[in-house]
């Protein structure tokens, strides 16, 4: 098992080559997804009838968001590992902008600005997240097959079924088994992906948003136990994002609450 995902690993791990041409894994799979997810879009669009301008839009607001999200989040975590002294170094600085993200300073921040950006051009945001919140773990999934291409975000040292090993190269540590976490992670996003789809589109479910925020948390603060790489950000034996996990559970649980009393008071 271990032979056949190093031989793998090898022809295809950080980068893919095109001829004369290199790219990214991660970068091309994040942006694979994204189209594939638009694609899907434009026939969700039509069955809901809503206007793909305004969609665009907010997806605009949505990815910029999302960025500056998740690299601030990175950078509150990681903060003492920054060589500050360094900061005004345009190599380094360059380097410290393109690489660390964290994906729950991306949700939050993406979500904010596609409220802001409904409010901004006076678009009913929350109907098309309700009805698009689904393409948030579509599109997690690709990424996530792009970690475990590039080997960062690695799992726990492990010699089960399905143990993986990283050539030399990749983020991930070389040469010895781990769990292959990132593949963990991508199956039950397109699972949440599909489930919010489905509970959306066939049995009109209002609370789109909250479940895929509970799904996610919960798959989220057990997968936290078992990845390895260092940057966890741990406070009181937990780590950053689960504790994220827990108060966007409460959140979600919470808005249910309101709108349920909101709805019987009318």
């Amino acid at each position: 098992m271990e032979a056949s995902f190093l031989i793998w690993r090898n022809k295809m791990h950080v980068y893919l080559h095109f001829g004369t041409l290199t790219i990214p894994t991660y970068g091309f799979l994040i942006a694979l997804g994204v189209v594939v997810a638009n694609v899907v879009a434009m026939f969700v669009l039509k069955q809901v009838k809503q206007d793909v301008n305004d969609f665009i839009i907010l997806e605009a607001y949505g990815f910029l968001g999302a960025f500056i999200g998740s690299k601030l989040l990175y950078l509150i975590i990681s903060y003492k590992s920054i060589n500050w002294a360094k900061i005004t170094d345009i190599h380094y600085a360059n380097n410290l902008m393109l690489t660390g993200f964290v994906f729950y300073g991306g949700l939050i921040m993406g979500l904010l600005f596609v409220f802001g950006a409904g409010r901004i051009h006076k678009i009913n945001a929350q109907l098309y997240i309700r009805n698009f919140i689904f393409l948030i773990p579509f599109i997690h999934c690709f990424g996530r097959i792009g970690c475990f291409m590039a080997g960062c975000c690695y799992g726990i040292p492990y010699n089960g079924i399905g143990a993986v090993v990283f050539p030399e190269g990749s983020y991930a540590i070389p040469g010895i088994p781990l769990f292959p976490v990132q593949l963990v992670e991508a199956v039950c996003l397109m699972i949440i992906a599909i489930i919010i789809l489905y509970l959306r589109m066939k049995k009109n479910c209002f609370y789109t948003i909250e479940t895929y925020l509970i799904l996610y948390a919960m798959v989220r603060f057990g997968l936290e136990k078992l990845r390895y790489d260092s940057i966890r950000g741990y406070y009181a034996g937990l780590s950053t994002s689960q504790w994220i996990s827990i108060l966007l559970v409460i959140v979600a649980i919470a808005l249910i609450g309101v709108h349920r009393k909101t709805n019987q008071e009318k």
